[in-house]
């Protein structure tokens, strides 16, 4: 049953019973998720003595389960029971991390990659039926301040996640850390335990799932706002897929310093997102959730071209900090956007069909972005970048006629 809270405050959300249960689970998935990255990474590094094929491969077994199983794990979290669904994946997580670290005891090093590649695709199930979860127990008023939260722990674990996991492995080794983040998985299924019980609903299982997935797809065209949001993603995935696996080159060539000046960048990006979560939690039931994402967009945009166009370490530092500054803007409005102007029975599947947009958009031109690094000049590609992040504020334009001043489901 819904929530009936009108008080948009953050306190009054942190006294959400869900919230915390909620929050404290999703704190456990982080600090497993980190370790078993990070761990893997320096495992794999060094069996391999740096193969790049081999370390390659772990980022497939992390995206690939994106696009295969995201619209399918989604159209499944809208049939499943949200709660039972949660504590399921986390266990079967757990139980493969386990089964994982006992091939790992007696047969090959190379079971590690089962690791992100079987959590990925239980993620795939686990992470809609959390939206749905959202959609039920938190009131409409306190919707952005709960994706203020969720953002600023996300971004809280961009810094230090990191170094726990590089902590974890150099101390303990691959045994314990896999353990670890077993550990990690099971204690979260115990905590969402404690969420309130699943509403009992009765499902029509005389449709087909193939029917189902067709509903989620018309569903998304039958609302406008929903299309909109899909063109700027995908817009925004070519953006930033382009310039993804150049930062290296960006400090090497454009700056003419050294690779671990890298570090630096990373670490203001990611300083900077924990401070803009903290500021999205404190004005988000101030700011319109579509002047968020904007927000988030235009930065971007504009940062990008700074990056692109400097020759001066402070100031690409400077624009790298401003663009994590407003990522939590872009990612708490989309998401925002999507909980308010989905029904609770469609959450799963709309998630479902706008992740692989950006995700398969951004993936295609990382794909092509070495290629093109050979015919133009790396100031040229953030140009680019930059342009495609205004065209996708240019598309998502019409959504502030569509949510102003009603919110209505258009």
């Amino acid at each position: 049953m819904s929530v009936t809270h009108t008080n948009p405050s953050m306190a009054s959300l942190l006294r959400n019973r869900f919230i915390q249960t909620i929050m404290t689970a999703g704190v456990l998935i982080q600090i497993g998720i980190w370790i078993r990255n990070f761990a893997i990474l320096l495992f794999v590094t060094e069996k391999t003595n740096g193969n790049a094929l081999a370390i390659s491969l772990i980022s497939v077994a992390e995206f690939a389960p994106i696009f295969i199983f995201s619209f399918i794990g989604g159209t499944f979290a809208d049939r499943w029971r949200p709660k039972r669904t949660m504590i399921w994946c986390d266990l079967l997580s757990a139980l493969s991390i386990f089964a994982i670290l006992l091939a790992l005891l007696f047969s090959t090093w190379k079971a590690v990659f089962l690791a992100t590649f079987v959590s990925a695709i239980l993620s795939q199930f686990s992470q809609p039926s959390g939206m749905k979860l959202f959609k039920v127990h938190v009131h409409e008023a306190q919707m952005q301040a709960g994706m203020s939260l969720f953002q600023t722990m996300m971004a809280v674990f961009v810094v230090i996640g990191p170094v726990l996991g590089t902590f974890v492995f150099q101390q303990f080794g691959i045994y314990i850390s896999m353990a670890i983040v077993g550990l990690a998985f099971l204690f979260s299924a115990l905590v969402l335990t404690l969420l309130p019980p699943d509403r009992i609903e009765k499902a029509d299982s005389s449709v087909p799932l193939w029917n189902e997935m067709k509903q989620g797809f018309r569903y998304v065209w039958s609302r406008k706002v929903l299309v909109i949001l899909g063109g700027g993603f995908i817009a925004a995935g070519f953006g930033m897929g382009l310039i993804q696996p150049l930062s290296i080159f960006l400090v090497t060539e454009r700056l003419g310093m050294e690779e671990s000046y890298l570090q630096w960048l990373f670490a203001a990006h990611g300083a900077a997102m924990m401070i803009g979560g903290g500021l999205a939690m404190a004005f988000s039931h101030r700011v319109a959730p579509h002047i968020l994402l904007m927000m988030g967009m235009g930065s971007m945009a504009i940062g990008i071209f700074v990056i692109g166009w400097s020759t001066l370490f402070w100031l690409t530092l400077l624009a790298e900090f401003s663009i994590g500054l407003f990522m939590p803007a872009f990612h708490i409005g989309m998401n925002t956007i999507i909980m308010n102007q989905t029904d609770a029975a469609f959450v799963g599947r709309v998630n479902g069909i706008l992740t692989p947009m950006f995700m398969g958009a951004m993936v295609i031109t990382m794909s092509l972005s070495g290629l093109l690094k050979e015919q133009l000049s790396l100031f040229l590609i953030y140009q680019i970048s930059a342009a495609l992040f205004f065209i996708g504020m240019i598309i998502m334009l019409p959504m502030f006629r569509m949510l102003h001043p009603a919110k209505a489901k258009s």
